[in-house]
Formats: structure tokens, C-alpha cells, sequence
């Protein structure tokens, strides 16, 4: 069984763009300006726009945090929105989610310019990415597919099933892996809440992504031998042997599917420190694409 490490992988492709960014540098141009939008206190969502600021400088480019309070209006939003749009200084930018009840979270992704939507989110990335044009790919799906080219796992052929049919992972995963390129050309099925027949189709599967947020979903009884698993999932769960009172798990039961995986993601430090790593790749390519063209 060997281990699909996010964590290590990450750090390479940290590696890789700030070589990049040292570059650009020496050239005597401003390195990318990757900016960020929260809304409100919401805990997670602010300990994960920390890290995203720690990660643009470690990798030399410039951060913005913009920090606005949970009564903000949806219009003022739009007008913070417009305001990074026109920002010549800025390569990308995230609003973070969720949003607090009073913004329509579609209206605010949709006033997005497609040219800084380093997320991925808006439906004009979504569509060049399923016609397989330059596009800027949400960034979970994105470390997914940078995991398998890296560990070079093959594809071509192979029967995918990927468990969740989110807009963010599910669906892109299902698109991604079913182009004609590399590290793709496989036949996917999509299966959701409603798949009545999931574990025989599991059972015939060559590589399974799972994104459910259902924690140990996956049983040892789903999973053939020799299976290429992927968990996208990560669930708080009590646990009053730990100092911090809870564990994080994947929607992978680990303990009992990785003795029959070929590969395997672990919860935590398998797609989670992917994803960050992703966004800041998509802001280099947007820094390259219309800063440097």
C-alpha cells in the first residue's frame, strides 16, 4: 500500500512556484498578489484564510486579507467584489465561504471576474474546464489530479467511481477524469445519495474518490483489492482520548480499507493540504497568463 502524502506533495509544489516567484523577482517585476474576503467570525473559515496568508508568504507573493464584519450588506460585498475586479494589483482573489444569510453566496461568485476566480467557482471556469480550455480548476479537484500525476497512477481505461456530486469536487472530478489527456481516459460514474446499487459498483471500481462529509462512509466490504482510494472528506468527531477532545476523519473507514488499497489518502494530510497549495498554483497562472502576456 503506499501512502498518497498531500502534506509532502504540497511542499513540493510550494517549492516549485516559489522557485518561480524568485524568477519573476530577479526580473525586476512584482511578485503575484493573491487577495482574500471574510466575512464574519466564522472559526474554520478563519483559521483557513490564515494559513492561505502564512502560504502566500512562504512562497514570496503578496497577500491581501480583507476582513469585514458579519452584518455586511450583500451590497456592500458587491462593491468590495468590484473594487478587486478593477484592482490592477491584485492577480486573484477569494471570498471565502460560507457567507453569512443575508448575501446570496451565487450572486456574490457570479460577480467574480472569471480572469481572478483563482477558487474556480464561476460557471465560466466551470464550462472551459469541461471543454477542456485554459480555465482556472477548482482547487480540490485540481490537487486530486496533481496526486495522481505525481505518484504516477494509471487511469487510462480504469473504472472510476467518485462518491458525491458536489459543484466544488464531485462533478469537476467526474469531468476531469474522464477527458482525453494524460492521467485521465477513464470511464467515471457518478454516484450520489440516491445510487441504490453504490457497493457493487464500488466493488468493481478501480479507483474511488469519496465526497460524502460522512465520516468512515466507506467500509473494507466496498473496496476491492488493489483499489486507488481518494478521500476528499473531513469530519470533527468526539474523541475524549485526545487532548483536544475530537479527531478529524475522512469519509474512509482508513483503518479498514488501507490494508486492501493500492494507494491511499490519509485524513488528515492527504487532499487537505492540496488544496491550498492549488490556489496559490491557479494565482501563479493567473499572474502568468495576463501579467506577463
Amino acid at each position: 500500500m503506499i501512502l498518497l502524502d498531500g502534506k509532502k506533495t504540497s511542499a513540493d509544489i510550494k517549492e516549485e512556484i516559489a522557485a518561480e516567484v524568485t524568477k519573476i523577482i530577479k526580473q525586476n517585476k512584482r511578485p503575484p498578489h493573491l487577495a482574500a474576503v471574510l466575512v464574519g467570525e466564522d472559526g474554520a473559515s478563519m483559521t483557513y484564510v490564515k494559513n492561505k496568508v502564512r502560504a502566500c508568504e512562504k512562497v514570496g507573493f503578496e497577500s491581501t486579507l480583507i476582513r469585514l464584519k458579519d452584518s455586511t450588506t450583500e451590497e456592500e460585498l458587491l462593491q468590495q467584489v468590484h473594487a478587486l475586479n478593477a484592482d490592477d494589483s491584485i492577480d486573484g482573489f477569494i471570498v471565502q465561504l460560507p457567507l453569512p444569510s443575508q448575501i446570496n453566496e451565487e450572486k456574490i461568485l457570479l460577480a467574480v471576474d472569471p480572469k481572478k476566480d483563482v477558487d474556480g467557482f464561476h460557471p465560466t471556469n466551470f464550462g472551459r474546464m469541461a471543454l477542456e480550455m485554459d480555465s482556472f480548476i477548482s482547487a480540490t479537484p485540481f490537487g486530486i489530479m496533481q496526486l495522481i500525476e505525481r505518484y504516477e497512477i494509471e487511469t487510462s481505461g480504469k473504472n472510476v467511481l467518485v462518491v458525491g456530486r458536489s459543484n466544488i469536487v464531485g462533478r469537476p472530478m467526474s469531468i476531469l477524469l474522464s477527458q482525453k489527456k494524460p492521467f485521465a481516459n477513464a470511464t467515471v460514474t457518478l454516484a450520489h445519495s440516491r445510487t441504490k446499487n453504490l457497493k457493487e459498483l464500488s466493488l468493481q471500481s478501480d479507483i474511488i474518490v469519496v465526497a460524502l462529509g460522512i465520516p468512515n462512509f466507506l467500509k473494507a466490504d466496498m473496496v476491492s483489492e488493489g483499489t486507488v482510494v481518494i478521500d476528499v472528506g473531513i469530519t470533527r468527531v468526539d474523541d475524549p482520548s485526545s487532548a483536544k477532545g475530537y479527531k478529524l476523519v475522512g469519509d474512509v473507514d482508513y483503518d479498514e480499507v488501507a490494508p486492501k488499497s493500492s494507494h491511499i489518502t490519509p485524513v488528515p494530510g492527504g487532499v487537505g493540504p492540496m488544496t491550498i497549495a492549488m490556489l496559490l498554483q491557479n494565482t501563479l497562472l493567473a499572474y502568468q497568463r495576463y501579467q506577463l502576456s
